[in-house]
């Protein structure tokens, strides 16, 4: 039996764009992602699926029910998220913010007065901000904990107009991150919902998953992800000025809010297929897979320079966890191997012989201990899975999933590591981005027609672990994978 501590948070993730839209009058159309779905040339090319977040679950609407469902099933945390877009459907570039540079002309201080909170509140959408208001609140009342997210990847289009961005360069359209005025006004973002919404909250987020933002957005093209615009040193500059954008973010909430700040990572496992590579694949790890945090925790990463302005910028850290990335030997070089990881067959088997999810993502929860012990080591901070979970619509693994990944979480946490919770993606099937409908990701079906919710099998697995607080004697052989590896 494996047992959890008492307070130990279990709940589920949920951001705007994926889960708020599905019934008329919850659209968000001022966005960079509404505009780049909408695309007819992307939908033509096959980058994006065709499917419309306007067909969504309908949380904006439905949030009671959805409450109740998580109630049910024993949860009792959730990680939500704000659009962007939502709240300030036109420019904030008018509303004065202090903004102190250095002599490189690294953005250093952005401070957000109550006299530009006030100016920002002529501008914002503030029915929409008082909506958010009730849905937090439906929450918070039923005794819950609620973490609040501030960007899941989302931005208002006129601060990135990604098909412009594509076809007539960054120079010559709202570039998003690779302009560093989103900086401040991402800044002012943050201090006005922190200023509105403080009350609310027990732990803010500044952003979610700000790697696959730049990775995805200027260096792989074809995963459909805006602005598409294939430039390694886009991805530089994305990425320096979202390090930025959180530092800043932090240092304005903390103006409004005594409440811990953090920042949610999209982590992979690196892992060596042989011995002789440790060496090679821990310094992959070092390079590539920690400098955002490394960056905002000790003020330095290995592609950062030291600023006192960025060190100690989180208080906690967000755990997304999916699957690892294998590396072999190949030709010399240590490098990615296909057919595991998240390469692996859709539906099918990774190399491993291990299953994989309908997304190709082979079932590997390993990583995830590993994981968790070498961050403990190398920060110390309080850590929560903020997101784990698989696309599998028709629930033959999640099940084993589930359990699996946190008999993993216990297991780290035997070894030392500050876990505080784990919060599942997610209660409900969501629009996947590029993918649309297809990948569902649900411990609740939803019929995207009628809006019905339908428990899976695995919600009630869960619930039994959620509200007993530990895995009981009777599910720990899901625990296991060996009965579902192809030998």
């Amino acid at each position: 039996m494996y047992k959890f501590p008492r307070d130990f948070l279990f709940g589920y993730s949920w951001s705007g764009f994926q889960f708020e839209m599905g019934l008329p009058g919850s659209e968000v159309p001022n966005s960079d992602w509404w505009a780049w779905v909408h695309d007819i040339e992307n939908i033509a090319a096959g980058l994006v699926s065709g499917d419309l977040p306007e067909n969504g679950p309908a949380y904006w609407d439905l949030y009671k029910k959805d409450h109740d469902i998580a109630e049910s099933l024993g949860m009792d945390a959730i990680r939500g998220g704000i659009e962007w877009a939502r709240i300030f459907p036109k420019p904030t570039f008018d509303v004065k913010a202090r903004v102190e540079r250095d002599e490189k002309g690294n953005i250093v201080s952005v401070e957000v007065p109550e006299s530009s909170i006030k100016e920002l509140e002529k501008i914002a959408d503030m029915n929409a901000l008082e909506h958010y208001r009730e849905i937090y609140a439906d929450w918070k009342e039923r005794g819950k904990t609620f973490i609040l997210n501030l960007y899941h990847w989302p931005l208002p289009l006129w601060l990135h107009d990604p098909l412009k961005v594509r076809k007539l360069g960054p120079d010559r359209a709202p570039a998003g991150w690779l302009d560093d005025k989103s900086v401040v006004e991402f800044a002012k973002f943050a201090a006005f919902v922190a200023y509105h919404l403080d009350d609310l909250v027990e732990v803010w987020s500044t952003m979610n998953e700000p790697n696959v933002v730049y990775q995805n957005g200027y260096t792989r093209p074809t995963h459909g992800f805006p602005p598409g615009y294939l430039s390694f040193e886009a991805e530089r500059k994305a990425k320096m000025n979202l390090i930025q954008a959180h530092a800043r973010a932090y240092d304005v909430i903390k103006e409004y809010s005594d409440k811990d700040v953090g920042v949610i990572y999209a982590y992979t496992w690196p892992d060596p297929l042989r011995e002789d590579i440790e060496e090679e694949v821990r310094a992959i790890r070092e390079r590539e897979l920690y400098s955002f945090v490394d960056a905002v925790h000790f003020g330095k990463a290995a592609d950062v320079e030291e600023r006192d302005d960025l060190k100690g910028r989180v208080d906690w850290l967000g755990v997304n966890y999916y699957s690892r990335i294998a590396f072999d030997m190949v030709n010399g070089h240590v490098l990615p191997v296909p057919g595991y990881g998240f390469s692996g067959e859709r539906g099918g088997y990774a190399r491993s012989g291990r299953p994989c999810s309908d997304f190709g993502w082979e079932i590997y929860p390993e990583g995830l201990e590993q994981l968790l012990k070498d961050l403990a080591k190398r920060y110390g901070l309080p850590m929560m899975i903020t997101e784990n979970g698989i696309a599998d619509a028709a629930d033959r693994y999640r099940p084993h999933y589930l359990v699996s990944h946190l008999k993993a979480v216990h297991e780290a946490m035997k070894e030392g590591a500050d876990v505080r919770g784990y919060l599942h993606w997610s209660l409900t099937d969501n629009y996947e981005w590029a993918q649309g409908f297809r990948m569902r990701f649900g411990l609740v079906y939803v019929d995207m027609e009628t809006k019905k919710r339908y428990l899976r099998p695995s919600a009630l697995v869960f619930r039994e672990i959620a509200t007993r607080k530990e895995i009981p004697e009777e599910l720990e052989h899901l625990s296991s994978l060996d009965f579902l590896v192809r030998r």
